[in-house]
């Protein structure tokens, strides 16, 4: 490349920095001026939407009461991850891929 080539980059490279410098501080400008415009009335009220249908009733919508000292109640009850044999008979999927053999342990000793 000659020296006349390399000044000629140089001055288009320098051409479209300043270009793209320019384009953001006219952005910038823009930003701050519409921050600082007070803004009309209606733009500033907050409008909730309603909901599009009624609400159940509030015995559907209970959670269980727990107990001091019981197992915390769950609603619905969860459901086992591999269905009993019988169930499993009859076509039901368990919901997990069983673990390879490298991935279970031995089991937990009580204390």
């Amino acid at each position: 490349m000659s020296p006349q080539e390399r000044k000629r980059a140089e001055r288009k490279d320098l051409l479209l920095a300043s270009l793209l410098v320019t384009a953001g501080f006219v952005m910038l400008g823009l930003s701050v001026i519409e921050f600082a415009a007070p803004d009309p009335p209606q733009q500033r009220m907050a409008q909730a939407t309603q909901p599009l249908q009624s609400s159940p009733p509030d015995d559907q919508n209970k959670p269980a009461e727990s107990k001091p000292g019981g197992e915390r109640p769950t609603t619905p009850p969860p459901e086992p991850a591999r269905p009993d044999p019988q169930a499993q008979k009859g076509g039901a999927q368990p919901a997990l891929p069983v673990a390879p053999a490298e991935k279970i342990g031995p089991p937990i000793k009580e204390k």
